[in-house]
């Protein structure tokens, strides 16, 4: 595998998810609640309303007979027919379940909201699977056109700075005491950081103005629990308030993290391999990361280094004290705010000596042996560079 970058994302195989079916929308604005029928295509979602349109004779939306051979012939006929209320684009498309609360005839509803604000409002189905049908096809058509932005984005970014996944998430936000809330997010995994949006970027210049930005080398992907089938949907979870089983924290430095979730498995699959994949391009790229600490009353540096592994040196003198390979790490312990004892096993003596080392971000450090080290193991393993292509079968074939 060469160091230039990460391989252009593939292209969705197979046709892609045109579905159309009935649906219940509930209106927020009057409560009430009518029938739409729902028309899922490429790259848009049309919601049609019910009305009664004259098709024949004088009435005002058709034209009258210019010599009428009857009486009847002239008067106008009525037929209900379904028509255009309106248009959602999927590219760059949010599709959610909607969460009960209080109202239980939202427990089986979607709502798909376009990249300009525009939401279909609560769209409610007569069952589960009818649910969980509707939002893995609008997912599929949403991810295929996420796709092709970010081929478009990679177009102008250079091998080492590519896109690898990007997509909307829901950030739990903390403080929540009875009830967690959340708000919507979009990730970007690019080049070798973590890029955490308001709202997705459209242009070149937008990637310059994310909420959040975290170096990959020094975060920490977490999945939560494991997911169920998609098309099953725990009562328990809605009980307590949880926003579903599909969720994923991204620890950061200082002790910081987020907690996200997707609405999908496979979404959640595709995060951690994407994840994966990104950190260790990360790694790849970087190579090593130096970090100032103290040990012994010393001002010392502290190198981790893809190709030879810890280092520790002089600040000032530059004088190496220690160097251990990362197959020599055997453990180690931390009082969970600066410092941390590593534990190696010397090569000749067997020996196990211990390390002493103080950071002022603790945490970033050890999420960056952690992923020097997951770098180091998978780039020795052949089932890592064949992982890529076993996921996205996986995730296909769902």
């Amino acid at each position: 595998m060469s160091a230039e970058g990460p391989p252009a994302p593939a292209a969705r195989p197979g046709r892609l998810p045109t579905k159309t079916g009935i649906a219940l929308l509930h209106d927020e604005v009057s409560g009430h609640a009518y029938d739409v029928r729902l028309k899922l295509m490429k790259e848009v979602l049309t919601i049609q309303r019910q009305d009664v349109v004259c098709v024949s004779g004088s009435g005002p939306s058709a034209k009258a007979p210019s010599s009428p051979s009857s009486p009847v012939a002239n008067e106008p006929k009525y037929e209900k027919r379904w028509l255009d209320a309106l248009s959602l684009p999927l590219s760059m498309a949010r599709v959610s379940r909607c969460r009960a609360g209080a109202d239980t005839s939202r427990s089986s509803a979607i709502q798909v909201q376009a990249l300009d604000g525009v939401s279909s409002g609560p769209l409610q189905f007569h069952t589960a699977q009818e649910r969980a049908d509707w939002l893995r096809a609008v997912s599929a058509n949403i991810g295929d056109l996420m796709l092709q932005n970010m081929k478009m984005a990679n177009k102008c970014c250079s091998p080492c700075d590519q896109v690898v996944h990007m997509g909307w998430v829901s950030e739990r936000l903390g403080g929540a005491s009875s009830s967690q809330t959340f708000r919507p997010r979009f990730l970007a995994l690019k080049g070798s950081s973590l890029y955490i949006f308001v709202s997705p970027p459209v242009s070149t210049l937008d990637w310059v103005r994310a909420e959040k930005t975290y170096h990959l080398c020094e975060v920490l992907f977490k999945v939560h629990r494991l997911w169920l089938p998609d098309d099953c949907w725990v009562q328990a979870s809605l009980d307590s308030g949880d926003h579903g089983p599909f969720c994923f924290s991204i620890l950061v430095g200082h002790g910081g993290s987020h907690v996200f979730s997707v609405e999908l498995g496979s979404e959640l699959a595709t995060w951690e391999l994407s994840f994966q994949r990104a950190t260790f391009w990360a790694v790849q790229r970087t190579g090593s990361k130096t970090y100032l600490c103290s040990g012994q009353g010393d001002t010392l540096c502290f190198t981790v280094d893809f190709a030879l592994g810890f280092t520790c040196f002089h600040s000032k003198t530059k004088r190496v004290l220690w160097r251990f390979k990362f197959s020599q790490l055997k453990g180690s312990s931390d009082d969970g705010k600066a410092r941390v004892k590593l534990l190696f096993q010397g090569l000749d003596t067997k020996q196990i000596e211990m390390k002493e080392l103080e950071f002022q971000d603790l945490t970033a450090v050890l999420h960056c042996i952690h992923s020097f080290m997951a770098a180091k193991v998978a780039s020795v393993d052949p089932a890592f560079m064949d992982s890529q292509s076993i996921a996205r079968r996986y995730m296909y074939s769902s």
